[in-house]
């Protein structure tokens, strides 16, 4: 645990001893206005609600999360630290949830940002203030799953870019599974135990179900699960890096 912390630490310092907090910040929030208040029509709705701010945050954090956590451990590589690292007698579970324990909470800090949006609502009228805060909550959730698997592409190569391309595809597919464009290809030749398997892996349904209001134990299932395995594989990338 204090090696976890230690790693936490320092991985969250080095957002913020370079420019790229205050840019990611700044993209970030001014993404977040442009699709809540242009797109989303926000103030045409008459609704005094953040399902608007909330739709888009599949989309954003599709490119965003990636940015965040591509240089975990690409920079490592690149900079040849990953070889120190790989000789101290540190668990490999401990870097790796410290890496990416790091990349979340300062997602977090992104969220936290924008909660005068709530304020501002609840301003204009009654609003419900348990959906937006489950909403909240399953906000955060994707943003881990989505650094969960950029943590995993960036431990597979020390170009920052190739891990940031890698993270896109990645999750684009997640998101994409419950689209029925890609059900529609499966259909004619699959069983529907794998066709309702698929769309059981979409980020953007099960996103959405807790942005209802309601925190199910499927979703919070399936965003733990995906954390974890997608941890462990960057665990098990790391070990035959240090087998070799």
């Amino acid at each position: 645990m204090n090696t976890t912390l230690l790693v936490f630490r320092r991985e969250l310092a080095a957002y913020f001893s370079t420019p790229i907090a205050a840019v990611f910040l700044v993209v970030f929030l001014a993404g977040v206005a442009g699709m809540t208040f242009f797109v989303a029509n926000f103030f045409d709705r008459g609704q005094a609600d953040l399902s608007a701010f909330f739709l888009w945050h599949p989309w954003l954090f599709l490119v965003l999360m990636p940015a965040i956590g591509m240089r975990l451990w690409a920079e490592e590589r690149r900079s040849g630290t990953i070889e120190l690292i790989m000789t101290l007698p540190v668990s490999p579970w401990s870097l790796v949830v410290g890496k990416w324990l790091a990349a979340w909470v300062f997602a977090g800090l992104a969220l936290v940002l924008t909660m005068p949006l709530w304020v501002t609502v609840n301003y204009l009228g009654s609003p419900d203030n348990g959906v937006i805060l489950m909403s909240y909550v399953g906000s955060w959730l994707l943003a881990g799953a989505y650094l969960a698997i950029a943590t995993c592409m960036s431990a597979l190569t020390k170009n920052q870019i190739l891990a940031f391309i890698g993270a896109v595809v990645v999750n684009f597919l997640f998101v994409m599974a419950g689209f029925d464009l890609v059900l529609a290809a499966v259909r004619p030749w699959a069983p529907n135990v794998i066709i309702e398997a698929i769309a059981s892996l979409s980020f953007i349904g099960h996103f959405q179900r807790i942005a209802e209001g309601v925190l199910e134990i499927p979703a919070l299932i399936f965003f733990i699960s995906l954390i974890f395995f997608a941890l462990w594989l960057n665990v098990r990338i790391l070990e035959v890096r240090k087998a070799a």
